[in-house]
């Protein structure tokens, strides 16, 4: 049931533009007005996440670590496991922001029969994620030639790269087949593994089916329905110079691509995908561990007032002597 209401939310925004554009011809509405507020959604509930995530008081340090932390010159300290400085700390976030390191010694465990435990690794769910990750963003980078004019010579490149197969007309990209795939992969792990299955919830099945809906929307319009580059151009160029444009010649199918994205900016502060900036207000990974050589006072702490042992035998003497309880003062 998870995944039809998922499937159906994304079939149904699919129908929806469908009927908006194909039928209605609602151009204006789908090509500039959703975007806008999409935009303004996003920028919005991104600030208002990290803003506060930021006020949230961290007194102590807490990363969560694997490695020996620095104590005796003579053991050997896990510089990146375990930092204890601020730069060991910066490098073991680079790791983590671009390499996934954690994920990458994530391990899988399962029962066999018998009743015996098995221990694994996990490293298909790392490469899907790594290859997801960055496949989606050179394909952010590749969409930058919509965006400015003129085309930066970095983003040319990158397009250029990303094509190098020299596969039909357009030039089929490496990127948006990776993506795809990760795509698929990451969706059928979560419907294949048990585990997975159970613990997932409509808030993981919708983002994999609206990306998936994406990518496939932009292979579609790459590749099988031929549409006016020119006018997605002037679409795009229209948004970002704050000139609208209704892009007369574009397929309606772009504006269905759009209006995926226009969804997924507007669903992606108060999603899961959050994570994104999360990971670096986190601090189970963004501290470094000193706790040996510096004390760590929490500044919010407030005046308690105690009962001691003391206090509590004077007050109840009696009653514990009655009861045979042992007294320290006689």
């Amino acid at each position: 049931m998870k995944i039809v209401i998922s499937l159906a939310a994304v079939l149904a925004l699919f129908l929806l533009a469908w009927l908006g554009v194909g039928v209605l011809d609602l151009k204006t509405l789908f090509g500039t007005v959703l975007p806008y507020v999409a935009l303004a959604l996003f920028v919005g509930g991104v600030v208002y996440r990290v803003v506060r995530w930021a006020a949230v008081p961290v007194p102590f340090r807490i990363p969560t670590t694997c490695g020996q932390q620095r104590s005796l010159p003579w053991i050997k300290q896990s510089r990146l496991e375990n930092p204890h400085t601020g730069l060991e700390a910066f490098l073991r976030m680079v790791l983590e922001v671009l390499c996934f390191r954690s994920l990458l010694r994530n391990t899988k465990a399962e029962v066999r029969p018998g009743g015996r435990l098995i221990q694994g690794s996990s490293k298909w769910l790392w490469a899907g994620a790594l290859a997801f990750h960055w496949c989606f963003l050179v394909v952010l980078v590749r969409h930058l030639r919509f965006f400015i004019e003129p085309v930066p010579g970095c983003v040319q490149l990158v397009a250029s790269l990303d094509g190098f197969l020299q596969v039909g007309v357009p030039a089929m990209t490496v990127t948006s087949l990776v993506l795809f795939g990760a795509l698929l992969f990451l969706l059928l792990r979560r419907l294949v593994t048990a585990q997975v299955r159970y613990i997932s919830l409509p808030a993981d099945y919708f983002p994999l089916f609206l990306l998936l809906s994406i990518v496939a929307t932009g292979l579609l319009l790459r590749h099988v329905v031929r549409t006016d580059l020119s006018a997605v151009k002037e679409v795009a160029m229209g948004l970002v110079t704050f000139s609208p444009a209704t892009g007369e010649g574009a397929h309606w199918l772009f504006y269905a691509h759009l209006f995926f994205v226009s969804v997924l900016l507007a669903y992606f502060p108060f999603s899961k995908l959050m994570h994104m900036g999360g990971v670096f207000l986190s601090p189970t990974r963004n501290l470094a561990i000193n706790n040996r050589a510096a004390r760590h006072i929490n500044p919010w702490d407030y005046p308690v007032k105690v009962h001691t042992y003391e206090e509590y035998e004077e007050e109840f003497r009696e009653k514990l002597k009655t009861a045979g309880v042992p007294l320290e003062k006689e």
